[in-house]
């Protein structure tokens, strides 16, 4: 019988799993962990030590829900540093490929004391040194894409567009130029909608080149698995598989894993204080809230804070608004104007944490302005929450263009902060235009959480998948 149980076990798929260790990034990975550690496959998360610290603070002894999900973490010097991701992106993003690659040598390795890893699923931003890994190795490396369908497909045109003259922007004056060329996306997106690297690279962030070339590499990859679904990114998804032709979509991610546990998803990576914020939620009207919230690296100067604050207090709308005390920055002193500390009143709460799924999902909210955010996007199509978007940057332009003008469940106000545009913003949304965008969020509702459901396109596309890691292992 032991020989039996042994080989049992060693023919059990051992999937590696490793993000890149930023906050939006690992939300997004995690849940891909625990689905497939409840459908009886071995898996290894390996992270940051100090990402890992916040894993273990916010989501409890998450190991001893998963007997079969263990996490390994490496992850010194720069490393060490809350959150070196969003303030020293090159610097952290050499570390992570450095010390990462070095650690993940050591778990593939024969020598290391565990059983073999047969797979890794590797965050596509590190997705070219894994890769290497992996050929040498001759391990199957699978790439996840954390962000949109409609980004990976803007990013991965750019060399054509640069060839038809239809890139680089040429200037404030070029913003609005309609961009012609990208497939399926003819005439639908203007130079400001473009992923943001495309206006050219922000000190030390990443390079417009390198970006291109990840999402090109994805094409090596046994597989590419995306946190989006058919029915919201159809048209974009086509096109990416006559380039990608073994991509699962499997999202929305965390609201799979809500329906396959039944129960709430884990708590996100997200610094929790109280409660206040919901206790406040209780006391209000039906869809009379709305909810501000722009993610967790995003920092802005004290004047568009303000422009935001004076906009919200002059639409007479209720607001509850998440204010980081990390999100003013360094060249204005990194304080926050007096009118934005915690507090709240009869019309406004604002707080440094929130559980924005939850939050979402209240009675009393009635739209959501956010920075655009995939995760975010994704939360508030769930929860069918119209939206007002302000991006910033990454695929947040790309993702508000969706919004406003493909799915048209909220309005784009990217590359301005006024007083009076947020003003009239949030009255169209919260009033003027109310019936409309509610009725077509909440039919975006009804298709996220139908594709999540057993038979729906990511339910389907989850089994599949598992199916195919066994088949590769």
């Amino acid at each position: 019988m032991s020989t039996v149980k042994d080989k049992s076990e060693s023919e059990t798929p051992h999937v590696l799993i490793f993000p890149l260790p930023g906050q939006g990034h690992v939300n997004t990975v995690l849940p891909l962990a625990e689905l497939l550690a409840l459908s009886g496959i071995h898996v290894t998360f390996l992270n940051t030590h100090h990402m890992h610290n916040r894993l273990l603070r916010f989501t409890g002894n998450i190991e001893a829900r998963h007997p079969n999900l263990v996490f390994e973490t490496f992850g010194d010097g720069i490393l060490r540093e809350p959150p070196v991701l969003s303030r020293k992106m090159k610097e952290g993003f050499a570390e992570v490929e450095s010390q990462g690659m070095t650690k993940l040598r050591e778990l593939c390795s024969e020598r290391s004391g565990k059983p073999k890893v047969t797979c890794i699923i590797v965050d596509a931003f590190l997705g070219h040194p894994t890769s290497n890994l992996g050929d040498e190795l001759g391990i199957p490396v699978i790439h996840f894409r954390t962000a949109s369908g409609c980004y990976l497909w803007s990013y991965f045109n750019v060399p054509m567009l640069f060839e038809c003259n239809e890139l680089p922007i040429r200037g404030e004056e070029d913003m609005d130029r309609i961009i012609t060329r990208i497939p399926g996306m003819e005439n639908l997106v203007r130079c400001r909608d473009l992923p943001a690297l495309c206006r050219g690279s922000r000190e030390g962030t990443l390079d417009l080149d390198s970006v291109v070339f990840q999402a090109h590499q994805s094409q090596q990859a046994k597989a590419v698995l995306m946190n989006t679904f058919e029915d919201l990114e159809g048209p974009v998804l086509s096109k990416l598989r006559d380039h990608f032709p073994n991509l699962y979509t499997l999202g929305p991610l965390h609201t799979l894993l809500d329906f396959m546990k039944a129960s709430k998803p884990p708590t996100s990576l997200s610094e929790e204080k109280d409660r206040t914020c919901m206790r406040w939620l209780d006391a209000q009207p039906p869809k009379s809230v709305i909810y501000v919230s722009f993610g967790s690296a995003a920092v802005f100067t004290r004047a568009q804070l303000m422009e935001i604050w004076h906009g919200l207090m002059n639409s007479n709308k209720r607001f509850l608004w998440v204010i980081r005390p990390n999100l003013v920055s360094e060249q204005d002193g990194g304080v926050l104007p007096m009118e934005l500390t915690e507090g709240t009143t009869e019309r406004h709460c604002i707080v440094g944490w929130s559980p924005q799924q939850e939050v979402l999902e209240h009675v009393a909210v009635g739209g959501f302005m956010t920075h655009s955010g995939w995760n975010s996007t994704l939360e508030s199509i769930v929860a069918g929450v119209p939206m007002i978007c302000w991006p910033l940057f990454g695929d947040q332009p790309i993702n508000s263009r969706f919004v406003s003008e493909v799915w048209k469940i909220g309005l784009d106000m990217k590359d301005t902060c006024d007083r009076k545009i947020v003003e009239r913003m949030v009255n169209d949304l919260m009033v003027e235009r109310r019936e409309e965008f509610e009725k077509s969020a909440l039919a975006f509702a009804v298709l996220a959480k139908n594709s999540v459901s057993e038979g729906g396109s990511s339910y389907s596309n989850f089994y599949r998948f598992v199916e195919y890691v066994k088949s590769i292992c």
